[in-house]
């Protein structure tokens, strides 16, 4: 019986061994959708997404470039004034305008993949149906719904930026010029072929098969992570970054994906806020005078191909001829492209690459202000130059200075806004393109905030309080 205390005491002792040993866990370790990115590193899922992503690209230069090398055609086939075959592009950007805030919005509400296969559907079908146009009337409707199909495309930009960690941002992205160059250089090089033998209809015709064959390969590319974290599907957004890091062979950070109590997703209202409006401002000052500044430099050197306004041109000038002057005011007047022209568009087009390398070391040595002001300011002189009386090898050699230095310019206002948002007087038009551009250096060189290095931010909201933007590091801290 003297053992019956000593076994209780044992007891006693065991039950207090447990407790000790079930104590409450300490607090599981989280990540988010930024730092698992960041985790897994650059593999070959971003190698596949650069060459289907950036493939859109093609498809997109294709459809804008293509305005560029029809217009001769149309004015001749329907009689055109300038004003007439002006309206043509006006109406490509302008549905261009219109549906990429309605599919913006639409993105963020039903996901960015979805979007951007609408966009490729919709661009597709439109275009072919432009090759039937009967009329001018129609060509110009048709020609705007695909505007609106192509204003979809910028999703695959964002799908890719989402994607890819921060440093290689400023090396991938100005890469992805590539498409475009092969889709400009493709439709430039068709049109020489096709314009002059079957027609430009048939040239519409093949332009429109990059777009319909990317939608075949579309489905290899997942939904957007951080759209399904921003809208509460954790497993499907934990199953993407599990089969990237399977393909990267990488491993995924330890612990859960955390889901925010409530990440609030963009909202227009808050481009406005104090906090970003003047950066929000500036951009949009910037995106107008860049947009401006490529698409013209395109649409004016075509202008001065179809017109032949080359200073240095052994043909006397038009208006020396009262004949010319009375045709070239006749609403038939038109002048086909010669192959030289063609060449000429090609050469200058190359120009989209020219500047890449220097313009990716800007991007992440001078950051992206200072690379941005110093390209914008280049285009503002070479638009200038452009006024000079030169031969025709030196009129390409400006043209393509210009593509160069516009293409540059997109390349890094697209980085450093995913990064910080998520024909009257030919001489008068030129001066116009190079004072918006002088505009636009200043204000990139002054925009408030360098995002070189910088990780996408995520902004979130929690009852009764203001809302908290993150960058990943400052959330590291937070924890700590």
């Amino acid at each position: 019986m003297a053992t019956a205390p000593k076994e209780a005491e044992n007891t006693i002792g065991l039950e207090e061994i447990c407790m000790e040993r079930q104590e409450p866990p300490k607090e599981q370790k989280t990540f988010t959708v930024e730092e698992a990115v960041e985790t897994i590193g650059f593999g070959r899922f971003h190698i596949l997404l650069f060459l289907i992503m950036g493939s859109t690209g093609v498809a997109e230069a294709m459809e804008i470039m293509l305005i560029a090398v029809v217009s001769p055609h149309i004015r001749c086939e329907w009689q055109l004034q300038d004003w007439q075959v002006a309206l043509v592009t006006t109406m490509v950007f302008f549905g261009y305008m219109v549906f990429s805030i309605v599919l913006g919005l639409l993105a963020d509400r039903y996901g960015r993949w979805k979007i951007l296969l609408l966009s490729f559907l919709w661009g597709a079908y439109f275009s072919l149906l432009t090759s039937f146009a009967p009329s001018y009337i129609w060509f110009v409707f048709l020609r705007a719904m695909v505007g609106g199909g192509v204003s979809g495309h910028a999703q695959g930009l964002i799908i890719k930026t989402e994607f890819l960690p921060t440093k290689y941002r400023g090396y991938m992205l100005p890469l992805s010029q590539v498409f475009w160059l092969a889709g400009s250089m493709l439709i430039i090089g068709l049109a020489s072929v096709v314009n002059p033998t079957i027609g430009w209809r048939w040239l519409i015709r093949i332009a429109s098969i990059p777009g319909i064959l990317l939608i075949l390969v579309f489905k290899f590319i997942p939904e957007s992570a951080r759209y399904n974290i921003s809208v509460g599907n954790v497993a499907a957004a934990l199953a993407t970054l599990q089969r990237i890091a399977k393909m990267n062979g990488a491993a995924m950070p330890e612990g859960e994906l955390r889901e925010p109590a409530k990440e609030r997703r963009g909202r227009f209202k808050d481009l406005i806020h104090p906090k970003y409006r003047r950066t929000t401002l500036q951009i949009w000052i910037i995106w107008l005078g860049i947009a401006f500044a490529y698409y013209g430099v395109i649409l004016a050197s075509a202008e001065l191909l179809e017109r032949d306004l080359v200073c240095a041109s052994a043909a006397p000038p038009m208006q020396d001829s009262g004949d010319d002057s009375e045709e070239s005011r006749s609403p038939c007047h038109c002048r086909l492209f010669e192959p030289a022209a063609y060449q000429t568009m090609i050469i200058s087009t190359v120009g989209e690459i020219a500047l890449n390398p220097l313009n990716i070391l800007g991007i992440n040595f001078l950051g992206r202000r200072l690379s941005l002001s110093i390209t914008m300011g280049c285009t503002a002189l070479f638009f200038l130059l452009l006024n000079i009386c030169t031969s025709s090898a030196g009129m390409t050699g400006f043209l393509f200075m210009l593509r160069a230095l516009v293409s540059a310019n997109f390349n890094t206002i697209y980085i450093y806004t995913a990064e910080v948002l998520i024909n009257a007087s030919f001489l008068g038009a030129l001066c116009l393109f190079s004072s918006v551009c002088v505009v636009c250096a200043i204000s990139a060189f002054t925009l408030p905030i360098e995002t070189k290095g910088r990780a996408l931010q995520v902004c979130i909201t929690t009852p009764g309080a203001p809302a908290k933007c993150y960058s990943k590091c400052s959330l590291e801290t937070s924890r700590l």
